[in-house]
């Protein structure tokens, strides 16, 4: 459905604001998406994107700043979000042997045994997008990593 119809709005100032507007709508509607199919394993955005990092550091521990890096969402709070999967039992937190000021974080089996679930739905999840073809899916991402190159913001 156009933008236009899902926010009720008949025109833009521009195609740059409508751009714009759209890539936060699109977003958003993502989010909802993806939050309502991780309530049913107990997990939040954030820490599905943990957990994730955490299998791709595997074996390796991983410390909350190289989390931090990584993190999709950058104004999460890595610390508590860590804290709860300890809580859950899905990663181990220790303190790191060659700094003891930095933590060491590692998945567990439990956390890698409910990603290992929550990959066998990935295909329905991808199915969302097969409205566009592999070479416009490709475009689309190019055209995202371009937006972002710009100098003009930095964080």
């Amino acid at each position: 459905m156009r933008l236009e119809d899902e926010i009720k709005q008949k025109a833009f100032a521009n195609p740059y604001q409508k751009l714009m507007v759209n890539i936060l709508y699109t977003g958003s509607w993502l989010n909802l998406i993806e939050s309502n199919y991780l309530k049913a394993y107990g997990l939040t955005l954030p820490q599905f994107n943990v957990l994730r990092i955490l299998r791709g550091q595997y074996p390796n521990p991983t410390t909350i700043n190289d989390i931090i890096d990584r993190m999709l969402d950058k104004s999460s709070n890595a610390s508590r979000i860590v804290d709860k999967l300890v809580m859950k039992k899905y990663v181990d937190r220790k303190v790191c042997e060659s700094d003891k000021r930095a933590v060491d974080v590692v998945i567990t089996l439990k956390g890698k045994d409910l990603l290992a679930e929550i990959d066998k739905k990935t295909p329905e999840w991808e199915e969302r997008f097969k409205t566009l073809t592999p070479i416009q899916a490709s475009k689309v991402s190019d055209l995202l990593d371009k937006l972002r190159d710009s100098d003009i913001y930095t964080f």
